[in-house]
């Protein structure tokens, strides 16, 4: 799931880099309002999550722009996508089975979950708003192309 989230920002972002900063930038009615509100989030969320798990919480507040400039927000998507897939190979699954306790951003309450459903949670968060911003480009007459995990390059083994 880690590489999955690498390869579908990698690819959003392409076609992101395309558009119009004011375009991706202009209310479009979505959670997030815009193109630039949805990666932004996206980030948020996966900061967070990161964060938690790492014990190095995240300072921002859901709703906050982290980067204001699209270029910086493509570098720290990265950085962050590198981060999640380098976490994500020491995984163990006594961790994973784990309870954790984490405070979340949306409500203030503190939880204690097994951590595997936390981290299903982070991948899921990723989809779910990666669908919103799939949307909004195909309104906007952009092509996402496939964005279904079987189609993950490394997986694909069609001769």
């Amino acid at each position: 799931m880690a590489q999955y989230n690498r390869w579908m920002n990698q690819k959003l972002y392409a076609i992101c880099a395309e558009i119009p900063d004011s375009k991706r930038k202009e209310d479009l009615g979505a959670f997030f309002k815009s193109i630039h509100g949805t990666l932004n989030h996206l980030l948020y969320g996966d900061r967070a999550w990161i964060g938690r798990f790492i014990g190095e919480p995240f300072a921002a507040k859901i709703g906050d722009e982290l980067y204001e400039d699209f270029n910086e927000l493509v570098v720290q998507r990265e950085v962050t996508d590198l981060q999640i897939i380098e976490w994500s190979q020491k995984l163990s699954s006594e961790w994973l089975h784990q309870d954790f306790k984490y405070t979340s951003g949306v409500d203030g309450k503190t939880r204690i979950l097994p951590a595997w459903v936390l981290v299903t949670h982070m991948f899921n968060h990723q989809t779910h708003h990666r669908g919103q911003l799939t949307t909004l480009l195909s309104q906007l007459e952009y092509n996402p192309g496939v964005t279904d995990l079987p189609f993950l390059p490394w997986l694909n083994t069609i001769s």
